[in-house]
Parts: structure tokens; C-alpha cells; sequence
């Protein structure tokens, strides 16, 4: 099998089984999300926690010569901070157990340059483990974050070091329970410590780490768990550190390396991320990074910096209310902590999050559809739209790919967010939707959205009130198939 072919394969979507059992059932369009990409795209948001050297050098990236003694959060509790995170509405949490400098966060066989160096627990501390337990007693998922990158080793760009990081990625992978997401960053070779040789080491992106080789491992010890990098195989940089998807954004993306050939994490024409490619042919959805702060890491000087509820809020909108996810970084300071302000704005995202979708205002209307599938089958009807359970859908016959649903409340309702859903396990088909309220003896559009996937959040400029919507699927590929149509009041945020 070449390179491409398994980047190709590893990306390739698991068969789609539904248990109703029809032959009625639509047919799979395009690409499809494996059994691990669709518990990922459940998540929607989680956190990064950048914690390392750096914290006390107040630096970004560390050179890798960083004695370890100087890492001592004496007063880290891990409890604490995925408490905040939760409350935050984060779903997972995925710590950087190894940034560029190549300080290890858990005591590894692999190096000396690792916590067992530093006075924190005396040396027998272990980040890993605390924020890994911390995350399972909350019920977060737990990621990690191991930078191919190592400005610290002295192996580094020569064929022994690949080996060194499959162990490191080893004993994460076998000695911390469920891990649910493991993130490659893109940043590789450049001038670093290196064991003391203090030189610029470069590498060749596209065939240095054997990436095929190393996906295998993560594949066979962590199954359920999503690939990340720019390259994939199982999930996509958006192509920006602000936090955000295109307006388009497709599930689907064909990734290719910067002059047209084979991609590979950090070789990529990474600006395309931002939409994707319509109809591709690998299952890859985006995931929206961005910091909480303007640095990755905590700086003191940036502790009034700290991102408000509002401007996070809106990241949410233009991530996860465009089918992707929003992985936001909210860094530990010195203490071992995460700072006041931050916590303040997770706390209040949460709250209006919570407020804002906790009810569907659309729950007990009446819905008509100008076609359902299989002669009007319940099993297809738009009362699907609203029973809340994602493997029930609305869904047409095969030669209608343009539909309307029309929705009456019993009594008008008051909303300014619309929230849809594809039937995703059936593959992204809906290009262009529009919802239209009644006014007047008449219909007047009030949103249109392209790509739907698995989240395309409206949020109207101001609140309409109303007792009737119509739903109208304007362009699909093959015929609709949502499994959710619900209408929400933005609450305030505190």
C-alpha cells in the first residue's frame, strides 16, 4: 500500500447500519463518519490545557535547554480545574503532555527531561494521570497532546527519535484509561537545544515520522479514539488559531500538501480547512482551536486580556453552529490553577449555553412535509424532527431532493437561534436551506444556512415571535434526511 493509499484508507468512514432494518432506508451519500467520528461530533466542545515550562519561563515555545526544577505548581489541583471547565459546558479536556521543548508531564522512561526531574511531588508526580482521573470523575473525556517536535532531545531529525516518540505515545496511550482524541501539531524542525548541540534541525514533513505507522499503533491500543492534524485522518485543522469555520464548512475534505502532492501533518494547503471540500471523499470535519487568552500558555501580563463570555460565545456560534467543534485553551498559571478572570467567562459561557438550549420551543408544534418517504412512512415523518433522538429522521423519497416542512406552535413562540441537524450517518447532502416565518398572508425568509452536517446554528439579528415556520431545503444531492429542527431563545449573558 503507498503513502497516499493509506492516508486514504485510514480516513475512510466506517459502513452505516441503522436498526431499523428497511430497504427503504436512504443510501449513504458520499463519505461517511466512522463509529468514532460520530461520538466526537456529540462532544462539540471541549478544552485544551497548555501547561508546561513555559508557564514559568513566560515564554510560548521553549527552547528545550529548560531545567526542569523551575516547573513546581505547588498548589495544582486538577480536581479544581476540570470543575471549571465543566462548568464551562466543555465536554473533554486535552492536556499537552509534551510541547515543543519536549518537557514530559508524566514520568517517562523515554527521557530525563520529564516531571520525575522536577521538585513538584518530590518527583513522583504525574499531570497525566491527575488531570486524566480529575477529567473521568467529571465526566470529560480526556485527549492528548504530544508535539512530534522535540527541541530537548538529542535524537531529534535522526531515524531513532521516531521510535522515542511511538514510545512516549505508547505509554499515554496504555497508562491512562479512555483516551478519546489524540492531537499531532502541525509545528516541525527548527533550531532547538538538541542535548546541547543548540543548531537548526530540519526535517522533511512528508516522510520523517512514517505517519501511516504511527496512526496504526494509536488505531490498535486507542480504537474509539479520533486522529487530529491538519492532515487528518480523522479530523482537520480549520486552517486558523482564532477559533472559527468558514460560513461553508463541509464534513468532507480532500487534504492535499502544499505543492499539490501528499499531505501530512504540517505539509498542508491548511487555508482550505476553513470550508473543506464539497462531497470529498474522507469524512473530516474541522475542529476550531483558539486560546482563551492571546498566548497558548498563561502570561501574567495577559490576565486582563482573558476572552469575555460574549466573544466566546460567538466563537460557539462560528464553530460548533457550523459543524465543527470548538476546542478552546484555557491555560493553567503557576499555582497550578486556572486564573480568576478565565474561569469567570467559562462559568458565564456555560450559563447562557445551558439557558439557551436547555428547552426547544418548538417542542409540541404540528409539522407537515411536503413529502415523506416511503409513502408517508412514520418512520420518516417530520414529527422526527422533534423527538430529540438522533437515529430518527425526516427524510424524502429519492428523486425529491428539494422539501419543505411547515411548523405551527400552538401558541406563538419567541426565538432568535435555529438549530438543524443532518442525519450525518447517511453522509452530508443538504447544500442550501432558507426558514421563512408567516407575516402578512405571506412567507418572508428570516435565515438561509449552505452546509448543515451535524450542527448549523441561525442566530437571527433580532427575535421574531411567531406560530408558524416553514423549513424549505432548497438544493441536496440526494434526498434530505434531518434528524433535528429546533428553535431557541439566546439567553443573556451575564
Amino acid at each position: 500500500m503507498t503513502r497516499r493509499s493509506f492516508l486514504i484508507a485510514a480516513a475512510a468512514s466506517a459502513p452505516v447500519a441503522f436498526a431499523q432494518g428497511s430497504s427503504s432506508t436512504p443510501v449513504p451519500f458520499g463519505a461517511t463518519p466512522s463509529d468514532r467520528q460520530l461520538q466526537w461530533h456529540k462532544l462539540e466542545q471541549y478544552a485544551f490545557l497548555h501547561f508546561t515550562v513555559n508557564t514559568f519561563t513566560d515564554r510560548e515555545w521553549g527552547n528545550g535547554d529548560e531545567d526542569p526544577k523551575i516547573f513546581n505548581p505547588t498548589a495544582f489541583d486538577a480536581n479544581v480545574i476540570v470543575k471549571a471547565l465543566a462548568a464551562g459546558g466543555m465536554k473533554g479536556v486535552i492536556l499537552t503532555c509534551k510541547h515543543h521543548d519536549g518537557f514530559c508531564l508524566w514520568p517517562t522512561k523515554t527521557t530525563d527531561h520529564s516531571i520525575r526531574s522536577s521538585p513538584w511531588r518530590s518527583g513522583k508526580g504525574d499531570v497525566v494521570r491527575e488531570i486524566s482521573e480529575a477529567a473521568a470523575l467529571n465526566g470529560l473525556k480526556f485527549g492528548v497532546y504530544l508535539s512530534p517536535w522535540d527541541r530537548n532531545n538529542a535524537a531529534y531529525a535522526e531515524p531513532e527519535y521516531v521510535q522515542i516518540y511511538r514510545d512516549q505515545l505508547r505509554e499515554l496511550l496504555t497508562g491512562y484509561g479512555q483516551i478519546y482524541e489524540v492531537w499531532h501539531d502541525g509545528a516541525n524542525g527548527g533550531d532547538g537545544y538538541y542535548g546541547g548541540a543548540r543548531e537548526k534541525r530540519l526535517i522533511d514533513k512528508r516522510v520523517y515520522y512514517d505517519w501511516p505507522n504511527t496512526w496504526d499503533m494509536v488505531r490498535s491500543l486507542q480504537p474509539n479514539a479520533v486522529i487530529f492534524s491538519d492532515a487528518g485522518p480523522d479530523l482537520r485543522w480549520v486552517g486558523n488559531e482564532s477559533g472559527f469555520a468558514n460560513e461553508t464548512c463541509w464534513a468532507t475534505y480532500d487534504p492535499v500538501g502544499e505543492n499539490g502532492d501528499t499531505p501530512a501533518p504540517g505539509y498542508t494547503r491548511y487555508a482550505e480547512g476553513g470550508t473543506g471540500t464539497w462531497n470529498g471523499k474522507h469524512w473530516m470535519p474541522a475542529e476550531c482551536d483558539v486560546s482563551i487568552r492571546p498566548g497558548w500558555f498563561w502570561h501574567e501580563k495577559e490576565n486582563s486580556k482573558v476572552k469575555t463570555p460574549r466573544e466566546l460565545l460567538d466563537l460557539y456560534y462560528k464553530s460548533v453552529g457550523r459543524g465543527a467543534s470548538f476546542l478552546l485553551n484555557v491555560p493553567p498559571d503557576r499555582r497550578g490553577l486556572l486564573g480568576e478572570n478565565d474561569v469567570t467567562s467559562l462559568a458565564a459561557l456555560g450559563r447562557v449555553l445551558r439557558a439557551t438550549f436547555s428547552k426547544n420551543l418548538a417542542a409540541g408544534a404540528k409539522l407537515t412535509a411536503s413529502n415523506v418517504r416511503d409513502g408517508g412512512s412514520a418512520r420518516f415523518a417530520a414529527a422526527n424532527l422533534l423527538d430529540s433522538n438522533p437515529d430518527s429522521f425526516w427524510a424524502t423519497d429519492d428523486d425529491t431532493k428539494s422539501a419543505e416542512v411547515i411548523l405551527e406552535t400552538p401558541d406563538p413562540v419567541t426565538f432568535d437561534v435555529i438549530r438543524v441537524r443532518e442525519t450525518i450517518r447517511l453522509g452530508q447532502r443538504i447544500q442550501r436551506i432558507a426558514v421563512e416565518t408567516w407575516v402578512e398572508e405571506d412567507w418572508k425568509t428570516i435565515a438561509t444556512a449552505t452546509s448543515i452536517g451535524s450542527c448549523r446554528l441561525m442566530r437571527l439579528k433580532a427575535p421574531v415571535t411567531t406560530s408558524r415556520i416553514r423549513l424549505r431545503v432548497l438544493e441536496a444531492a440526494a434526498c434530505p434526511a434531518l434528524t433535528e429542527l429546533s428553535l431557541h431563545r439566546e439567553a443573556e449573558v451575564g
